[in-house]
């Protein structure tokens, strides 16, 4: 078993109340998984374009698939901040090569919400296991975030549809047995139905991106001030410079906002009570902090800032992203604007 050093994230200045012990073993066994399966190999998973297969098994295994899912289709039928952990602990060790929170917590909500007994007896139990690995196939080629705009069919053939359309950007379609495919029927009133099933978990999907930007900016700024206390500039530590301190403390800031406002909105989905527009505000407002923190520690590291042999380098690349997918920030600002 290989691992990586990850530093530990910086002390919050205002403690978190969300979790219980419960919460916290299921942590310390996602930190364990990401940690010693996942960070040691990124770079070759990178290279393939896909995890190993067999990780998702050992996911299944240690219970960090699924685990929303009631009990009965293979879950165990615990609340959501089990998912946001598992998300804050891939996004610290700066995984963004496994889908695994959309296996979970968007394929499996779908069937789970809108599929028929079979279906969930089908899929679940398999998808719990990691014997099932799933993807969503909604943007097309020229539609990006306006999802009503897509242009795939789907016409009924006695049991089944044949599909005719081109999707892109699929996560976990290299390894996927299993696809939720956004098409039109063609009728006008099942299409209004599969848009509103379509909009009920693009809330939860965001906050789920908020949640892995607040741990992702974390998870650099404690790169980050572990180098500048090592790296040694006109023979003193970079840490030692005015400048350097304020802006680990500026960053430090503005993470801990990002962190109280994301942590409240989890308690309202904790409610059922989260708005769109929260959920919209989390999303655009900490992906753009996560560029904005992401591209000071680049600055800090200097010359070794992009060099993809450290971290936060590879942050660089990766979390520019977040501001993209879920529905660009322009578009989340968008949906908020209808709200004033």
């Amino acid at each position: 078993m290989s691992t990586v050093h990850i530093p530990s994230p910086v002390a919050p200045m205002i403690p978190r109340t969300l979790f219980n012990a419960d919460h916290e073993a299921f942590r310390a066994t996602a930190r364990r998984f990401f940690e010693t399966e996942m960070a040691p190999h990124l770079e070759r998973f990178e290279e393939q374009q896909h995890i190993d297969r067999h990780l998702w098994n050992k996911a299944g295994e240690l219970g960090l698939l699924c685990a929303t899912m009631p009990e009965e289709y293979g879950g165990s039928g615990v609340d959501r901040l089990y998912s946001m952990i598992l998300v804050e602990e891939q996004a610290r060790v700066g995984d963004s090569a496994s889908g695994f929170s959309l296996h979970s917590d968007i394929v499996a909500n779908y069937v789970n919400n809108f599929g028929n007994e079979e279906q969930k007896k089908t899929w679940l139990p398999k998808m719990a296991t990691g014997e099932c690995v799933t993807a969503i196939a909604m943007t097309e080629p020229g539609t990006g975030s306006d999802l009503q705009a897509i242009r795939t069919t789907a016409v009924a053939d006695g049991d089944d549809y044949i599909v005719n359309g081109s999707k892109i950007f699929i996560t976990n379609g290299y390894l996927c047995d299993m696809v939720v495919v956004v098409v039109k029927t063609g009728d006008i009133n099942a299409g209004a139905q599969a848009v509103f099933m379509l909009m009920k978990e693009l809330a939860w999907e965001r906050m789920l991106i908020a949640i892995g930007c607040a741990s992702g900016a974390e998870g650099a700024l404690a790169i980050t001030a572990e180098y500048v206390k090592e790296r040694k500039v006109f023979g003193k530590p970079v840490a030692a410079y005015q400048n350097t301190r304020f802006k680990l403390a500026e960053m430090r800031s503005e993470i801990q906002i990002a962190r109280v406002f994301v942590d409240r909105c989890m308690e309202q989905v904790l409610k059922n009570e989260l708005s769109v527009e929260a959920a919209c505000a989390a999303k655009y407002w900490v992906s753009d902090l996560l560029s904005k923190v992401v591209d000071e520690c680049v600055q800090l590291h200097g010359g070794y800032g992009f060099m993809l042999e450290y971290p936060i380098a590879r942050a660089y690349i990766d979390t520019r992203a977040n501001r993209i997918y879920g529905g660009t920030n322009e578009i989340m600002k968008e949906l908020i604007s209808r709200s004033i």
